[in-house]
């Protein structure tokens, strides 16, 4: 649930949520701000491009966004506007993914890639690509961008496995418990939900990723018991991408301080200075999430912030600090508990 907190925090509304279909917006709509917006789908622990929109396959299905991660593997992202919508297709929203996927498994080489995806997408927003040419060559520009990509990212391989991550601000039970199933006979799939809440002329997104998780069997629907699960169970502890530490811990625990200095990895005339907040100051005087700060440098569409943020007071990226960090702190809760 999401509150809204008056100014003085003496009053505190709880937000209802809605769903898209009531704010009047469309699929398209939904997946334009995702292809826009792809760190919502990545996070600040994964560097995602994307590389492709509406491809069609030689069945005549039609993929929603097409996106290359930092271990060169293709990801199709399905999406889906509401549950309603889910339910009430002919064809089973995670089954209609994996067929897609495995149209992408097709793909042999880097080239047939470019030229039956990546190259058609440039030359669809080519206008998004700021140094792209004039004297247009879409092809070879985009091998050169994959390319660059590969480098940065340290890939030695390409398309060696596909993954599916499906988004919608709800989803119906079924599609979670053959996910979830999916999940724990080790497909990589995954779903994520935007959940969407009014406050007054402005929509507020609730993103969270709701599978994989540690234990799936609370997702999976019985064949005896056709009342709706009563709750699901704890998650098991430890570490996920949801629960490490962010930089405010950071700050907060002296690993980085206001006023340090950042560099984007392999680019040290490209600098800001973090803030309190956690933002940085660009050199550029513009006060950006790092997220957006290294999604302007790199041109990705989503970035692994702390792996590509260097913090230039120790040399080290914040992905070794936190490590450090972490390895620390969990070292002084085993040396209390013994």
């Amino acid at each position: 649930m999401l509150y809204e907190v008056s100014n003085n925090f003496s009053k505190c509304e709880p937000l209802e949520p809605t769903n898209l279909k009531k704010l009047g917006k469309q699929e398209k709509d939904f997946e334009e701000l995702l292809r826009l917006n792809a760190d919502i789908i990545g996070d600040e622990e994964e560097t995602l491009m994307i590389v492709g929109q509406q491809v069609t396959n030689t069945a005549g299905g039609r993929t929603d966004l097409i996106a290359v991660d930092n271990e060169g593997n293709l990801v199709l992202i399905e999406i889906k506007r509401d549950k309603e919508d889910i339910v009430h297709r002919k064809e089973a929203f995670e089954f209609q993914a994996i067929r897609y996927a495995a149209s992408l498994a097709a793909i042999q080489d880097e080239d047939e890639f470019i030229l039956k995806i990546f190259a058609p997408y440039v030359e669809k927003h080519a206008v998004e690509f700021s140094d792209f040419p004039s004297n247009r060559d879409t092809a070879d520009y985009a091998r050169r961008k994959l390319h660059d990509f590969f480098l940065q990212n340290n890939v030695n391989a390409f398309n060696q496995k596909q993954r599916i991550i499906l988004f919608a601000s709800d989803y119906d039970e079924q599609t979670l418990s053959a996910v979830a199933w999916l999940c724990s006979n080790h497909l990589d799939i995954s779903c994520c939900r935007a959940l969407p809440y009014q406050q007054g002329d402005k929509v507020l997104l609730e993103i969270e990723q709701i599978l994989p998780l540690d234990d799936y069997e609370d997702y999976y629907v019985s064949i005896r018991d056709t009342e709706p699960s009563a709750g699901r169970r704890e998650r098991a502890s430890g570490r996920t991408r949801q629960n490490l530490p962010k930089i405010d811990e950071l700050l907060a625990n002296g690993v980085v301080h206001e006023n340090d200095i950042l560099h984007a990895k392999g680019k040290s005339d490209e600098t800001a200075t973090l803030r309190a907040d956690g933002t940085v100051l660009t050199k550029e005087g513009d006060v950006l999430s790092m997220q957006i700060w290294l999604k302007q440098v790199f041109g990705w569409s989503a970035v692994q912030t702390f792996a590509y943020a260097v913090h230039e007071p120790t040399g080290k990226t914040l992905f070794d600090l936190r490590a450090e960090y972490m390895r620390k702190k969990e070292a002084e809760q085993s040396a209390e508990s013994v």
